[in-house]
């Protein structure tokens, strides 16, 4: 009887336990915080490479500020804009769940912020911890408008390796000698490719390889024996890049947000939008170490920005120069520009941390095909509006359609108030023609067709996109990226995907989860993911003179059954077209 009464002598004992796990989610929901900045966009004058540019800016710094979160906290950011162009935010791998409103691409989520008027941006990270980014998305602002966005662990949580004695953001970008909004205009103008940048830069420095920038050179101070955590991000407009630090290995530990399986690498390779965290350890006898940045340009006869850009890793203890000397830092070997090899075995190294809850009934198994195109010269038109190849107009596409965003309302306000005529949903799943996409492309199949077209999803539905390459003009590495969704990279390869070959090399185990893939020159890359997010999600490459192009489409998620499956509404200070 005593063990009877022991079990029952206590009701209260499911209460208190339930009030203890309360107290517990709502201790860690107190935990959260609400972040709130203010983003001024303005020109400011910025001198780089001897010469003066009044460039667009946020709140005066180039880069932009550094925004530091936990996983579960909320940002709000008041862009104001005083500058004399139309610009948005994008809060580049952010999920955006039920927020799409606050995703930022230019008349994709919203119409733009006009000179003069203002918009605040509201969302919460959810269950991302990592390094991620800020990039204004109208026409080519991201050029020099832009900024790390890092969120750490909840507090309390710890990294899954071992804390870094120090954290550094390296963002990688391209500058270019001229007003960037020129040079793209002047390409849409001229049909011809746009000029390439003068040079690369870390953290908005060029580096003392270039012209009047040595005495501006970043420089990331270490001691000897500590490991350091580098986060690295490639800014760059329209270039992927190699990466390294002189004499010093790199473990990477993370990507786009997410944890990865640690491998240890000389060696990053970036396509822009692409993050990765590595941690370094200073076991080097005590000097300073060039940490360097250059292309990866894999397009064959594309012209492309052959510089080099750097920073400097020194070490505390190392020697003084004499007085009037100075001691070169050790440079680091750089793959060659076109070392696909180094490239392809750095991206098929990640994996994720442990086995992952894939998804394996798939509702739309898609093929689209990436690459570029030729308009031909239209009727009438003006030899000075044809400057591409042989008279003709540079365009770029999915599955033959070039993407046209709209110009009165955004996608996603057309979606949500139903407003006819300025999207449809036929993007096809296909290409609409099979033909040997990386092999001699026929020259009737060079020109793609305009339009605003939307891939339908229903909520929860799961997708399998299959992102092949294709040799029309030429064949590139394209990295593409999926707003408001993580996906998994399944596996990648070159040729044509097959998928009674192909399949058997798929990893369903630990693939790694990104939000921009590299699609490797001449071949394929395959994703998975969930709908789960409603609204309307642009999927583009991130080389901005192929968005410029066309090279982009978008889905429409439609809303789920419950309230946590509906986007929220609009905010009320949603800019007007």
């Amino acid at each position: 009887m005593a063990g009877f009464r022991n079990s029952t002598s206590n009701p209260l004992c499911p209460f208190f336990f339930l009030f203890a796990l309360s107290l517990l989610l709502i201790m860690q929901t107190t935990n959260a915080k609400v972040h709130y900045h203010d983003f001024v966009v303005q020109a400011t004058p910025v001198k780089r490479l001897c010469k003066t540019h009044n460039t667009i800016t946020v709140n005066g710094m180039y880069p932009g500020p550094t925004l530091e979160v936990n996983n579960g906290d909320t940002l709000v950011v008041n862009v104001v804009n005083r500058a004399r162009y139309n610009v948005t935010i994008h809060w580049h791998g952010i999920r955006q769940m039920r927020t799409g409103w606050a995703d930022g691409p230019e008349f994709v989520t919203q119409c733009p912020i006009r000179p003069g008027k203002s918009y605040t941006y509201r969302f919460t990270i959810e269950g991302q911890e990592g390094t991620l980014w800020w990039h204004a998305h109208s026409s080519w602002l991201r050029a020099t408008v832009y900024g790390a966005l890092i969120i750490h662990p909840k507090e309390g949580d710890l990294y899954p390796f071992t804390k870094p004695t120090r954290e550094t953001a390296l963002l990688l970008g391209e500058w270019w000698d001229a007003n960037p909004i020129d040079v793209v205009r002047q390409a849409t103008r001229t049909g011809a490719a746009p000029n390439v940048s003068d040079a690369y830069t870390i953290n908005g420095q060029p580096g003392d390889l270039y012209n009047c920038s040595a005495k501006d050179t970043v420089i990331v101070p270490v001691d000897s024996g500590e490991t350091n955590l580098l986060r690295v991000v490639n800014s760059a407009l329209n270039q992927q890049l190699f990466f390294k630090v002189a004499n010093h290995k790199l473990t990477v530990v993370g990507a786009d947000a997410s944890y990865v399986k640690p491998f240890t690498t000389s060696v990053l390779m970036l396509g822009p939008g692409q993050t990765t965290d590595v941690l370094i350890t200073a076991d080097q006898p005590p000097a300073r170490y060039y940490i360097a940045g250059r292309a990866y340009a894999s397009g064959q006869g594309a012209p492309f920005d052959n510089t080099t850009t750097t920073a400097i890793l020194e070490y505390k203890s190392a020697p003084c120069p004499a007085k009037g000397a100075t001691i070169k830092p050790v440079m680091p070997t750089m793959p060659a520009f076109n070392d696909t090899a180094t490239a392809t075995a750095f991206t098929t190294s990640f994996r994720s941390p442990r086995q992952v809850p894939l998804p394996t009934e798939i509702d739309h198994n898609l093929l689209f095909t990436v690459g570029l195109g030729l308009l031909n010269c239209p009727p009438g038109a003006s030899s000075s509006t044809c400057q591409g190849p042989n008279g003709t107009r540079f365009a770029a596409s999915m599955n033959n359609e070039s993407f046209v965003l709209p110009s009165n309302f955004s996608l996603l306000q057309a979606h949500q108030q139903g407003i006819p005529g300025v999207f449809t949903t036929d993007f096809p799943a296909n290409p609409p023609l099979r033909f040997d996409y990386t092999g001699n492309v026929s020259r009737s199949l060079w020109q793609p067709i305009k339009g605003t077209k939307l891939y339908k999803l229903k909520y929860g539905e799961t997708v399998q996109l299959v992102l092949q390459g294709t040799s029309i003009f030429t064949a590139e590495n394209h990295p593409i990226h999926l707003h408001g969704y993580d996906f998994y990279i399944l596996a990648e390869g070159f040729g044509n995907f097959d998928p009674s070959r192909d399949t058997t090399k798929f990893n369903l185990v630990d693939p790694p989860q990104r939000n921009t893939a590299s699609v490797p020159v001449g071949g394929w890359t395959v994703i998975r993911f969930v709908a789960d997010n409603p609204g309307v999600w642009l999927m583009h490459c991130h080389l901005d003179a192929h968005i410029t192009w066309g090279l982009a489409m978008a889905f429409l998620v439609e809303n789920g059954l419950g309230e946590l499956q509906k986007i929220e509404p609009p905010p009320a200070d949603l800019p007007l077209c």
